[in-house]
């Protein structure tokens, strides 16, 4: 069975962007660069909704950074009802069905791990459906209260983490990641179940 990894970048106060604020906060240094540019999850097909794949397919066809040149070279999907082939960006396959159903169907199907580029709503829903099996955040130290756009966990279900991996980037960088468990409710005794 295909892994699927949620892969969020966030603000100390959970927020996807903030306005004004350039590139990653401002905030990328060296080391974090690096590890990007190494692309540990190039082979992964990479899981977006339309928001995001005009966003990003906007920046790749414009951009000369390295790593968009890598994810052009990323076998995509796009979830949307709106978009309509051809599509522009290259790798990228449309899919029109529910995005729960498509996901369960690749990970039951499929041999290629799948990960997740931005779209909250999309990764809610595969969170919700309980197909997420690594849930990673990098998180810059700021706090974007007045400018801060698109709060990630407004809305997700109760979600026990457990932490699988850390790492710290140019001494202020926090990569987290866990594996996941969607909560029935708060836990009882002080205990996660």
């Amino acid at each position: 069975m295909a892994e699927l990894l949620v892969d969020f970048i966030t603000s100390l106060d959970g927020y996807a962007s903030a306005e004004g604020w350039p590139g990653y906060w401002g905030l990328e240094g060296p080391e974090y660069l690096a590890w990007l540019d190494q692309s540990p999850e190039r082979h992964y097909t990479a899981l977006m909704g339309a928001t995001t794949y005009r966003l990003m397919s906007d920046f790749a066809a414009t951009s000369d950074d390295p790593s968009f040149a890598q994810l052009t070279e990323m076998s995509k999907v796009v979830f949307s009802s709106t978009l309509k082939n051809p599509l522009a960006w290259a790798n990228t396959r449309l899919v029109d069905q529910d995005p729960v159903e498509a996901v369960r169907s690749m990970k039951e199907d499929g041999a290629r791990p799948l990960r997740t580029i931005g779209s909250l709503t999309l990764c809610r829903s595969l969170l919700e459906a309980g197909l997420v099996d690594r849930f990673r955040v990098v998180v810059f130290p700021v706090l974007t209260g007045s400018t801060g756009r698109e709060r990630i966990y407004d809305g997700y279900p109760d979600v026990s983490l457990e932490m699988v991996a850390s790492r710290t980037f140019d001494g202020r960088l926090q990569l987290l990641e866990y594996v996941p468990t969607v909560l029935t409710g708060p836990p009882s005794g002080g205990q996660l179940t």
